[in-house]
């Protein structure tokens, strides 16, 4: 297939496909398709409720073509699948989306096509686990009659400064021609370049150590935020010092959420396993990470408790419920752990977040998000996400929340200067 003679159809329109379809149509014909209607019609009024692609970058993209109908997949010749790979209950990867996403593209295949796959997965899924799918649907024969291309998404939700066209992009074939197209491909909308890796396995495995890496540095901080608490020491002037070092990694302590950092490594102990390893170290990081909102609760009931602060039926304001700043990403929050510890010993707990979705959250975990809340009311708030308007209001303007005649503020972020507890 030539260049000139691409069609692209993006196959999920979120926080991934959007802003890649929204790039490709600069250069060809993209037909975004997602099976959620309401998106669909949300993205033709020229509105992304994600807020990662503008209203005038919308109107601009005029060879771009919203659609929920799977018949309009039938004039691409280049399907890119950006599905959801999240983990279930039991911490698995759950490959549904993303096999579902394939069973579609497969039934609109046609002889010469190319079908790539940006979503999150373990080494080996592409080929062994959506080709087969792929040929069933199709009827179409692997790398005879159709081909398969990998390149992770490396998409930073609320980041404005590192986009997907200013990001290094990993591309990847099933035959060294396809891998030239591929990256090719590719190499038309990224400004900053790509990495041709040398088979799709090892784009697979750079994509998910990426964020295991992230994952494990982040437990260690944790663990030490941990243990300087017990030796009286403040993490981050202990982090700020050694942050002198030119080869310190800026790594702070926090709750690990969100839909790529807090899920990831899941897929890689998920394929280490099946091969008969077990990752010690991966699995420590997780269990390390999971735990931190318990600390963080039990943290802030001691302190109340010093402070003589009744914990039964006190008011707690969490403020901010996204899984990081600055975005309206409610995807694997951690604060909900908070949240639940806190509720478990009779504490009343409001969540106020201007970012977030209150349908979202409410239908996704169940809690009603308070538009305005009151000042002078609750005996403890914790700033749980550094909203630039959180940190705006600074340390005096967040305690205006708390009961004047005594309350505890903790800050899980670090990003106010005069907090009873930091993280």
């Amino acid at each position: 297939m030539k260049i000139s003679d691409v069609s692209i159809a993006v196959i999920g329109l979120g926080y991934v496909g959007l802003p890649l379809a929204v790039e490709f149509a600069k250069k060809f014909p993209v037909t975004g398709f997602d099976i959620n209607e309401s998106r669909v019609a949300e993205l033709r009024a020229g509105r992304d409720k994600t807020l990662e692609v503008e209203s005038h970058e919308l109107a601009n993209a005029e060879q771009l073509e919203f659609s929920s109908d799977p018949v309009d997949l039938d004039r691409a010749n280049v399907f890119i699948v950006t599905a959801p790979t999240p983990i279930n209950e039991h911490k698995q990867p759950d490959l549904k989306p993303l096999l579902s996403a394939a069973s579609t593209v497969g039934q609109h295949l046609k002889r010469g096509d190319v079908v790539v796959f940006e979503s999150t997965v373990y080494p080996g899924a592409t080929e062994e686990d959506c080709v087969p799918v792929l040929e069933r649907e199709s009827g179409l024969k692997f790398n005879v009659d159709f081909f398969v291309g990998y390149s992770p998404e490396r998409i930073n939700p609320g980041d404005k400064v590192n986009r997907f066209t200013t990001i290094v992009k990993v591309t990847s074939g099933s035959t060294p021609d396809v891998a030239d197209f591929v990256d090719e491909l590719y190499r038309m909308v990224v400004a900053a370049g790509t990495y041709k890796a040398s088979s799709i396995r090892v784009a697979e495995a750079a994509k998910v150590i990426e964020n295991t890496q992230r994952d494990v540095n982040i437990a260690l901080v944790n663990e030490l935020a941990v243990l300087f608490d017990k030796l009286g020491i403040d993490t981050e002037e202990v982090l700020l010092a050694a942050g002198s070092k030119w080869n310190f990694l800026p790594f702070r302590p926090g709750l690990v959420g969100g839909h790529c950092i807090g899920v990831d490594p899941y897929y890689l102990t998920h394929k280490a396993q099946s091969v008969g390893y077990h990752p010690e170290i991966i699995l420590a990081g997780r269990r390390l990470n999971d735990s931190m909102g318990i600390y963080v609760a039990t943290q802030l009931i001691k302190k109340m408790t010093k402070e003589g602060i009744p914990v039964r039926d006190s008011r707690v304001l969490i403020l901010g419920l996204t899984f990081k700043e600055n975005t309206p990403d409610l995807r694997n929050t951690r604060v909900i752990d908070v949240i639940a510890e806190l509720s478990e010993y009779g504490m009343q707990v409001d969540v106020h977040d201007p970012w977030a979705n209150p349908v979202e959250a409410f239908g996704e975990y169940g809690i009603s998000l308070v538009s305005d809340p009151e000042l002078d009311s609750y005996d403890a708030v914790v700033l749980a996400v550094a909203h630039k308007h959180y940190v705006e209001l600074g340390s005096n303007g967040v305690r205006r929340f708390g009961k004047n005649d005594g309350h505890v503020l903790y800050d899980i972020k670090c990003a106010l200067s005069d907090a009873d507890l930091r993280l």
